[in-house]
């Protein structure tokens, strides 16, 4: 595991930047090997979201906070009665590994944010924002769930990790819009996450389509059509 103070060449999905100012927030690596505990690599892909369960639950049971997960790989808080993000998870494979970096904003003020929409824990009223308990908190949570899923061999329904997702995800149950290379795009409602991890949309005429992470450039949520 590596963890750093401050972040000034940050990256996230799709190779966008992303910085912060030293000791704002939690902002770490860990290198995990699931191929050791027998965990075949078409499961992988869940790790990312993994990683988003146990740190929504660590940081809601240790900060006081209510916290979201967003498909595929953002952490909500709701600031001001808006939901804002605060953290972010990327995944990538190195090897027969898989780092799993995250950051967190824990401390930042309003004109520390790097966009208007982001948030902080200290910004949703968290009851603590020292970073030592919290960051031995996600550690922990992440341990847990990481050895549970491995011992059912990344089997997201018998280690319950699918389950817990989607009852964590604020993605599900609305209408979104999935932008895709090529200016492709898909609308529909966020039903279900699969089994393999996909964002199942229920779109026009009944048709339920799954996304991967790896083709959406961008989801947003869009207005229901009256």
């Amino acid at each position: 595991m590596l963890v750093a103070e401050e972040q000034t060449a940050g990256r996230g999905r799709l190779d966008r930047a992303w910085t912060a100012p030293a000791r704002s927030g939690l902002f770490f690596s860990i290198l995990l090997r699931p191929a050791d505990a027998g965990v075949p690599t078409e499961r992988w892909g869940w790790l990312p979201l993994l990683a988003g369960v146990a740190s929504a639950g660590a940081l809601s049971r240790t900060a006081g906070v209510d916290t979201a997960l967003k498909w595929p790989n953002d952490l909500l808080v709701t600031v001001a009665g808006e939901e804002r993000k605060f953290g972010g998870i990327l995944a990538e494979r190195a090897g027969d590994a898989v780092v799993i970096g995250m950051g967190l904003n824990v401390s930042l003020r309003a004109d520390e944010l790097p966009v208007p929409t982001a948030g902080s824990l200290a910004l949703a009223d968290a009851i603590s924002t020292d970073r030592d308990p919290l960051l031995r908190a996600v550690l922990r949570s992440i341990a847990e769930w990481y050895g549970e899923w491995c011992r059912f061999e990344g089997d997201p329904g018998a280690s319950g990790l699918q389950e817990s997702y989607a009852a964590g995800c604020a993605t599900l149950g609305r209408q979104v819009r999935a932008e895709l290379p090529g200016g492709r795009e898909r609308v529909g409602e966020a039903v279900a996450v699969d089994g393999d991890g996909r964002l199942v949309l229920a779109t026009e005429g009944g048709v339920q389509e799954p996304v991967s992470a790896g083709d959406i450039v961008h989801l947003r949520s869009v207005p229901r059509e009256e």
